[in-house]
């Protein structure tokens, strides 16, 4: 019998119902899409942040010693190289998966002469840093992987092309230094250091507002022979997808050893910046990982403005759709306030009545929170092309929580019905006051 009567219900006065169910679906469909985005967001933002450069330095023990109480650089004084040898171990931690990209770097200075310039020119001495590219690595685990620098200066303007690990005569240098010395793509210049000297081609010119604007940048292994340093390295850095810093992470990069044995594992086992550069420094002798704070830092407060805007954007449209739903439901009891009347006065009870407009307003916004989640994937998808051109990953779990707050949204939206339905008496109705 009360299932019928609620049937009967939905079949009259449809247009009241379908303004119901398609407020009830926009909701839906927002808070689906912003609580997507905003669950998928972390990744996305980070990946986007990372593109920008590395937030983990890795050093050799003396130099970073040297670096942090003396602020000087390392590579003139106190050196402690890294072996080139050592670096693919660290696509074997915990979390190699997060390591998006990392180079190594061995920075000299070399006296610069033009090949056949006329009149000869004088030597310049310049900076000289040597990396990875592009180099495919064979990993311990038996996997394979590309680490270089082409990846992580992925912003750089490159006139001419990037060169590759075994272009032993190609450089790269930087616009600021190609000015300076009238150098051209194709022009031939050589480099005479510690180690020996070399002859190179102008490959590609890069702009860049870092110190690479002044630099020549050469193969690895070019430049440790120009350096007489075979095997080593001085830094590497490190791009890897992070977990925004806490009171925890932060504890724990002052000293790991202070941690409790739960909070240590709760750290181990997060991607935080300090987490990751523990790891390195685990699987790389004598290595010294600190993570780059301005970046961690922005990088987290990107992640927590971002994710507050859209819980935001959240709350806001149900809030909307609350007090939209609050005017449509009491619109609807108003119309049907003499059947309602009757009902009570055949003897039907308050409770009764107000089960019944509840039944019928939970069965509208299932169908309308349905159609509003369907919706919203679909403007999720569409949001994470636009700005992150990549797809929003669902999960079940927005889907569990946008159904609690459309059953929210209908019950504070028809509060003031219910009101309404316990204060209405039947004989005032049925005689038409």
């Amino acid at each position: 019998m009360f299932f019928r009567m609620v049937r009967h219900a939905l079949a009259r006065g449809q247009g009241g119902r379908v303004m119901i169910a398609a407020t009830t679906a926009l909701g839906a469909a927002v808070a689906t899409a912003m609580l997507g985005i905003m669950f998928d967001v972390g990744d996305k933002v980070n990946q986007e942040l990372k593109t920008y450069g590395a937030n983990i330095v890795v050093q050799g023990h003396g130099a970073a010693v040297l670096d942090g109480l003396y602020d000087i650089e390392s590579t003139a004084v106190g050196r402690t190289p890294l072996a080139e040898s050592d670096l693919p171990k660290i696509k074997t931690i915990f979390w190699a998966f997060n390591i998006l990209g990392f180079a190594p770097f061995l920075e000299s200075q070399a006296a610069l002469s033009q090949d056949g310039a006329d009149p000869p020119a004088p030597e310049s001495l310049v900076d000289v840093r040597g990396t990875w590219f592009a180099q495919p690595l064979d990993l311990p685990t038996g996997e394979h992987a590309v680490a270089g620098l082409a990846a992580l200066r992925s912003w750089w303007e490159v006139e001419g092309g990037w060169i590759a690990d075994a272009d032993r005569e190609l450089a790269m240098i930087g616009s600021g230094l190609a000015a300076s010395q009238d150098l051209a793509l194709g022009d031939r210049f050589t480099l005479t250091g510690s180690g020996g000297q070399v002859s190179l081609r102008v490959a590609g010119i890069i702009s860049s507002s870092a110190e690479e604007d002044q630099a020549v940048i050469i193969p690895l292994a070019t430049a440790q022979a120009l350096a007489g340093r075979p095997g080593e390295v001085d830094t590497v850095e490190v791009s890897a997808l992070t977990t925004p810093d806490n009171d925890l992470a932060r504890r724990a990069a002052r000293n790991p050893d202070a941690l409790s044995i739960s909070e240590w594992e709760t750290w181990y086992c997060t991607a935080y910046a300090s987490s990751i550069a523990y790891q390195i420094e685990e699987v790389m002798p004598g290595a010294v990982a600190k993570p780059v704070r301005a970046i961690t830092e922005s990088s987290g407060s990107v992640l927590e403005k971002t994710s507050l805007l859209m819980l935001l954007v959240t709350v806001l449209s149900l809030i909307a759709s609350a007090l939209a739903i609050a005017n449509l439901v009491t619109a609807s009891v108003i119309e049907r306030a003499p059947q309602i009347g009757l009902l009570k006065a055949v003897g039907a009870s308050d409770g009764a009545v107000v089960r019944l407009v509840l039944a019928e307003l939970a069965a509208i916004a299932l169908a309308g929170g349905a159609a509003g989640y369907g919706l919203g994937l679909v403007f999720g998808q569409l949001v994470g092309q636009v700005v992150f051109s990549s797809s929003i990953t669902p999960r079940p779990v927005v889907a569990g929580l946008v159904a609690a707050l459309v059953l929210l949204v209908v019950l504070g939206g028809s509060l003031p019905s219910i009101r309404l339905l316990v204060r209405l008496r039947p004989a005032d109705v049925l005689h038409g006051r």
